[in-house]
């Protein structure tokens, strides 16, 4: 499946409509219910930047290794399950698709907390100390490549998913939803939801994520909370982390964070006795 110079800029196109679409739903909604009322944001033109490298880079990238996949999958996964899975009734085998590529994200998520060599990338995210929309993209290309392929491989595995555009519905769509739901639970709002934290992730679950210190390796979830009270990272009081960001250290400009992960690490400097 190879992605075509106007596929690229129909997709761009697309990104630029949605931006728009989405700025005129959350700037008010922050503005009128936000959970701090703050000056302008100066990382501002960074995340533009990351809105479309994050979401330009990932689609280049991934469609050769998605591909090889799952010309892999059709060899080695027994006949017999790509079969019972095939029988499946359609809403079932969304549904399905949907749990099994939540977890994936999960745990493609909480190792780049866990994993040294990935926490470098991953850093990128956390390092924003106001949260709103578009902080939702603020992301290493590396870091949502890896997470994607984590929750999308057990799908083309057992046959929920397969290549060619008649295949690629469902890991479309999923990709799509959490989109969406990503920039909802990044957003500064206020709201909280009952008993329906029970079920869905809301701006509350992630801001803890987003906390500073404590809390930040817990709510790994993107839509689904019960993966985090099954795995034991759930994290939800009634009141609001006091801050977010991150004490990894990150360059001030867009090459550096983006190419810092990728330099030697650097070794921390000798404890005098």
């Amino acid at each position: 499946m190879n992605v075509t110079s106007a596929e690229f800029a129909m997709t761009a196109l697309r990104l630029g409509i949605w931006l728009a679409l989405l700025t005129a739903l959350f700037v008010p909604l922050e503005r009128w219910f936000g959970v701090r009322h703050e000056q302008p944001n100066p990382e501002l033109r960074h995340n533009l930047a990351y809105y479309f490298i994050s979401s330009l880079v990932p689609v280049l990238v991934l469609t050769v290794p998605m591909a090889l996949l799952a010309s892999a999958a059709h060899y080695l996964v027994p006949a017999a399950l790509k079969t019972a899975v095939a029988e499946l009734p359609q809403a079932l085998r969304i549904g399905l698709a949907f749990v099994i590529a939540e977890t994936g994200f999960y745990w493609g998520h909480r190792l780049s907390h866990e994993i040294p060599w990935l926490w470098r990338f991953h850093a990128l995210h956390h390092s924003t100390e106001r949260m709103h929309f578009l902080a939702n993209t603020r992301s290493h290309p590396v870091d949502m490549v890896i997470t994607r392929l984590f929750g999308l491989v057990p799908l083309y595995a057992i046959g929920l998913a397969s290549p060619g555009m008649a295949g690629s519905g469902t890991p479309a769509l999923l990709i799509a939803l959490g989109i969406v739901w990503g920039f909802f639970i990044h957003a500064n709002l206020r709201w909280r939801f009952g008993p329906l934290e029970w079920l869905v992730t809301t701006p509350a679950f992630h801001h803890w994520h987003h906390s500073r210190h404590d809390h930040i390796n817990s709510n790994y979830a993107s839509t689904l909370p019960f993966l985090d009270r099954l795995f034991g990272s759930h994290y939800l009081p009634k009141h609001w982390p006091a801050e977010v960001g991150t004490d990894t250290p990150c360059p001030p400009t867009l090459g550096g964070q983006l190419l810092e992960p990728m330099r030697p690490a650097r070794k921390a400097p000798p404890v005098a006795d």
